[in-house]
């Protein structure tokens, strides 16, 4: 705790010290005020249609959050508490680090959901996520999160296919004054891999405006705890994608889900085998240089690997029957907790200045900026250390206007692939081509002892060839751990990605409602985006070159009423291209029929679109402990790797002719290949159709209902092939599009009742995948379970200043598959919950709650950590 308080006090200082002394001043208030008197349905959004409407006009699905909501929520943050939004799904890979979903098809990046701060794209361009609130606002500075359900390419490019979520800051001119929140609490209780640890946050907010002309302000917070710990050592098998029965006391081909190091496996029989061939090689050599030239016959050579005491197990092995199995073994691997630091820090800063010319219009300088810790799943198990995002923007907007220009600055610090080094630790230990002859040739020496059984030959061998082995902990593990940290990926020698992408992006809107008022609601835009990729070579293929990328587009969206207003119809379209790709144009039409004031129905056609990511396209990158090889899908990428003209073939093939060489000749008609599109990877679509139906039955009872359908096409999925170079087969990972039509469809319903002071919420939602191709294959599931539920119990004064709110959560299990790995996920149910005492004299909140207060550990998707319980107590100024 100490050493928080020390380390936050620094960095507060630095990011506030002068405002502090000239913010606005707190007054004292008076009694807090019923806010029990809700008035359901009347919330403005903007996102749906980028103009202010009432929620309840809405055209299609929408959820919100507002700012006000976020002090007396059981949630940890904000950010937390979208799950417990209607259709929305958040998978947890670490304390600081979520991923947000909709409408099916999550995965640990999100790329499928676009975020947006203060109209900034909330996207890691290299990495290729949104970095949800590494960088971004923070709980005291949000104004309201608005999320959209759904594709939304019309209104907001590329990307948002299945959602957009958009956070938009306090205004220093509406929100002045000095706020700050410190919380401190607990987490891992009754935990079997740790000891309760500490968890810290401190989260400050300066603003201040001066003559209604100039306004200031800067917001700051600082995060400090013990992550969650992965640590599921299920036995994986990555040719048949699931989890298999073994440990690595009973199986020599283990590998372990978060166990690293131990992808890197042999074949027992082949490897004797190319022991075998290379004692040949040299004695034929040796016996030609020593009768001039000859050559020796078969017996002979026979008898030279025979009796040799180098080769003479491995001869044993192949030719003498039950001997030697035809199976794998693996090497022994790390634990994720041997090779990442569980330490999560999160901090994160944003500082404004904002000019007001007139009352509608005004300029706008932003800085927003965020550095953390966490561990990140992708294809592998990231370790984001001392990892960095800057985003930094100039607007000028109006009542019917806006230009801004942003740039995003992603620094990748010393981040490293827990694969690639525990292998690489492995290889500094004793090298591969040592260590497998050493194991078989021990276990083929323990099977010639008479009453040695295969167990009994594993494990023997494997603590023969494990000698000298680096052991966790000892200055000799940790001596090459740093080494391997400090050297990165395109070195050949270390873990280390060094990515220092950045984008920048221009955009500007000009609505002519105004001008055309009781004729159209018309508004029309343009955007230009440049992608710079710079990673040295460990990441995109930028080792001897730069890559930029560059994207423009623009759009329109037009409105009008019709029978006497009670029809509202809106289309809207966008065209955009991007220079790897052809142009795309998304049109999108919706209709809103008011039965009533407050009941209104809706019909909506949109389509959606992204490109594939910078990844998709230009990634180069080992993995899998360097047994595999990540490529992006343009054409250039395949040409590099010559996957054209020497045709790779199927990963089930290549198994199938990997397990007829081990147990005689091998059988090349087993191999099938695979032919890649001639263009490469090409952008994803959707279609998505939506019904729904809000109303306000009452004025404390709402009701939300939708149904929608999604027809995707050009689904972008991986594929694994092996391709043959010189006798040696590589295995590349590959982006492809899916051939045929993917159908999902889905529906939500929620309602929000107010009774005396008590507030109760509950929704549920339906997700189901539907037709597939008839060849469909797909590393990425739907990865969304069919049935997900939330209800919510609350009071904001049960009794004078005190407060309560509970949040249930349950979802059905489902299956999870990503490149990285596939299982099942189980059924869950969650409760989080606050009690609060509020102090009006100081507009304060004292705050102590939980999440997931029953600690019952639970996983939100296949390969991340399991989530217990954390337990706070806050104390919030000037928040309410």
């Amino acid at each position: 705790m100490k050493r928080f308080l020390q380390k936050s006090l620094i960095l507060l200082t630095s990011v506030c010290a002068f405002t502090c002394v000239h913010a606005q001043q707190v007054k004292p208030v008076g009694p807090v005020p019923d806010t029990t008197k809700v008035i359901l349905g009347q919330e403005v959004v903007i996102s749906a249609t980028r103009t202010p409407q009432r929620i309840l006009e809405s055209p299609v699905s929408i959820e919100r959050v507002s700012g006000a909501s976020v002090a007396e929520a059981p949630a940890l943050s904000f950010y937390d508490a979208l799950n417990n939004l209607k259709g929305v799904d958040v998978t947890t890979q670490s304390l600081t680090y979520k991923t947000v979903n909709t409408r099916g098809f999550g995965s640990h990046a999100g790329f499928r959901l676009n975020q947006f701060v203060d109209g900034m794209d909330n996207l890691a361009p290299g990495l290729n996520f949104p970095v949800g609130n590494i960088v971004g606002v923070g709980d005291l500075d949000l104004d309201n999160a608005e999320l959209l359900p759904g594709a939304a390419s019309a209104l907001y490019g590329s990307g948002g296919i299945n959602g957009t979520l958009l956070m938009t800051s306090k205004d220093p001119f509406k929100f002045p004054g000095i706020s700050f929140q410190f919380k401190s609490g607990i987490n891992h209780v009754n935990d079997d891999q740790s000891s309760v640890q500490p968890f810290n946050q401190l989260d400050v907010r300066v603003a201040k405006a001066w003559n209604n002309r100039f306004g200031f302000k800067s917001s700051f917070s600082f995060l400090q705890a013990e992550d969650w710990i992965a640590n599921n050592s299920s036995n994986y098998n990555r040719v048949s994608r699931n989890v298999i029965p073994g440990d690595r006391e009973s199986d020599p081909n283990y590998d372990g889900i978060h166990v690293y190091g131990d992808e890197v496996s042999q074949n027992m029989r082949n490897v004797a085998q190319s022991v075998l061939n290379a004692g040949e090689s040299a004695f034929v050599k040796q016996y030609g240089e020593t009768t001039g030239g000859l050559i020796p016959s078969r017996d002979q050579i026979n008898g030279f690997l025979q009796t040799n005491a180098q080769t003479a197990p491995f001869f044993a092995g192949i030719n003498t029957p039950g001997l030697l199995p035809n199976e794998s073994i693996s090497r022994t691997g790390y634990k994720e907790s041997d090779l990442a630091n569980q330490k999560a820090e999160s901090l994160k800063t944003s500082t404004a200045l904002y000019y007001k010319f007139n009352n509608t219009i005004q300029a706008i300088a932003q800085a927003n900026w965020g550095r953390g810790s966490t561990m990140y799943t992708g294809s592998d198990r990231y370790v984001f250390r001392n990892f960095s995002i800057g985003q930094y923007k100039l607007e000028l907007k109006g009542e019917d206007f806006f230009i801004r220009g942003y740039t995003t600055q992603e620094r990748s610090g010393d981040s490293y692939i827990t694969s690639i080094l525990g292998s690489y630790i492995n290889e500094q230990s004793k090298v591969s081509q040592q260590w497998f002859p050493e194991y078989i040739g021990n276990f083929i020496g323990a099977k010639l002892t008479p009453g040695v059984t295969d167990a009994q030959a594993h494990s023997l061998a494997r603590a023969a060839a494990d000698q000298g082995r680096f052991i966790p902990g000892t200055p000799a593990f940790e001596t090459a751990k740093n080494a391997i940290i400090g050297k990165t990926i395109s070195s050949g020698e270390g873990a280390r990605f060094d990515d220092k992408t950045n984008l920048y992006h221009y955009e500007g809107m000009y609505n002519f409602s105004n001008m055309l008022k009781n004729v159209i609601e018309l508004q029309v835009g343009s955007s230009y985006r440049i992608y710079q990729l710079r990673s040295g070579g460990t990441i995109f293929d930028d080792l001897n070159r730069k890559l930029n990328i560059n994207e423009y587009g623009a759009y329109g969206v037009a409105g009008r009423k019709f029978l006497d207003d009670k029809l509202k119809l809106t289309l809207a379209g966008r065209y955009d291209k991007s220079e790897n790709f052809d142009a795309h144009f998304t049109p999108r039409a919706t209709a809103v029929y008011t039965l009533a004031e407050n009941h209104h129905i809706r019909a909506s056609y949109q389509t959606g679109y992204r490109n594939p990511t910078t990844q998709n396209q230009y990634l180069d990158l080992s993995a899998g402990g360097g047994s595999l090889r990540l490529i992006g899908g343009l054409p250039e990428m395949l040409n590099k790797y010559q996957l054209f003209d020497n045709k790779p073939f199927t990963a089930d093939s290549y198994h199938a002719f990997l397990s007829s060489a081990a147990v005689g000749a091998a059988d090349p008609s087993l191999l099938k290949t695979y032919n890649f599109n001639p263009e490469g990877i090409q952008p994803e679509t959707v279609h998505a159709f939506e019904l729904g139906d809000k109303v306000l039955i009452a004025p404390n009872l709402l009701l939300d209902a939708y149904a929608y359908y999604n027809r995707y096409h050009n689904f972008i999925s991986e594929i694994e092939v092996y391709q043959n170079n010189g006798g040696d087969f590589i295995g590349v990972n590959v982006p492809v599009n899916v051939n045929g039509v993917i159908e999902a469809y889905g529906a939500a319903a929620g309602l929000d009742y107010y009774l005396r002071k008590f507030s109760i919420t509950g929704n549920i939602s339906y997700n189901k995948l539907g037709d597939l191709p008839v060849d469909y294959t797909n590393d990425y599931g739907f990865n969304t379970p069919k049935i997900r539920l939330n209800l919510g119990l609350g009071n904001k004064n049960v009794i004078r200043n005190v407060g309560f709110n509970l949040n249930y959560h349950w979802q059905q299990a489902f299956n999870w598959s990503t490149p990285f790995v596939a299982g099942r996920v189980p059924a869950y149910g969650t409760l989080d919950g606050q009690l609060n005492y509020k102090i009006p004299a100081v507009n304060s909140i004292i705050k102590l709650g939980g999440t997931n207060l029953l600690n019952k550990y639970y996983i939100s998707s296949f390969g991340d950590p399991a989530i217990g319980a954390l337990y706070y107590i806050s104390y919030g100024f000037n928040i309410l």
